[in-house]
C-alpha cells in the first residue's frame, strides 16, 4: 500500500489557503494537505510538538510556505529548517506575493527548493498550484530513510 505523504500549508491569508487548498484538491492529489496560519505552528507541525506532538512521525511531501506571516515569517522558518538535522531534506517552496528580490535572494541563500510568486489571475494560480501539487507529491523523488 502507497503511503500518500502530507502537503503542508504555511499561509496565513484564509482566502489564499481556500484557493491553494481547492487547487490541490482539483488536481485529485491523495494526499493529505494540512493547513497552518503561521510560522510558529508550521515548526510545531514539523517537529512534533504542542498540538502536533501526537502526529504521525514523517516529513510532509513539501512545504508550500509564504513569506509575510504573523509570530515568524517564512525566511525563519525556511531558516530553521535547514539548520535542522531531521528537517533539511524537506523540499520547501515559497508561495508568495512578494516580488522583492531581497526575499528571493534570501530565499535561495537559505536553500529554497522553488519560489513561486501567487500570480494575481485565479486560473493562473490555481494552475501554478496544481502543477506544484503534482510535481512535488507524485513526480518528485526522495531518498529513502535509514
Amino acid at each position: 500500500m502507497t503511503e500518500y505523504r502530507t502537503i503542508l500549508l504555511a499561509e496565513d491569508s484564509h482566502a489564499d489557503a481556500e484557493m491553494a487548498i481547492d487547487a490541490l484538491r482539483e488536481a485529485n492529489l491523495l494526499n493529505p494537505i494540512v493547513h497552518v496560519e503561521d510560522g510558529v505552528e508550521a515548526l510545531d507541525y514539523l517537529l512534533r510538538r504542542g498540538v502536533y506532538a501526537q502526529r504521525p512521525e514523517g516529513l510532509p511531501a513539501v512545504l508550500l510556505l509564504d513569506i509575510k506571516m504573523p509570530r515568524m515569517d517564512g525566511l525563519e522558518v525556511l531558516n530553521t529548517i535547514r539548520t535542522h538535522d531531521s528537517l533539511k531534506t524537506l523540499p520547501v517552496v515559497i508561495l508568495s506575493s512578494s516580488r522583492e528580490e531581497s526575499d528571493l535572494a534570501r530565499s535561495w541563500d537559505l536553500g529554497v527548493n522553488a519560489y513561486v510568486v501567487k500570480p494575481v489571475d485565479i486560473d493562473q494560480f490555481f494552475q501554478a498550484v496544481k502543477t506544484l501539487g503534482t510535481f512535488w507529491a507524485v513526480i518528485n523523488e526522495t531518498p529513502a530513510k535509514d
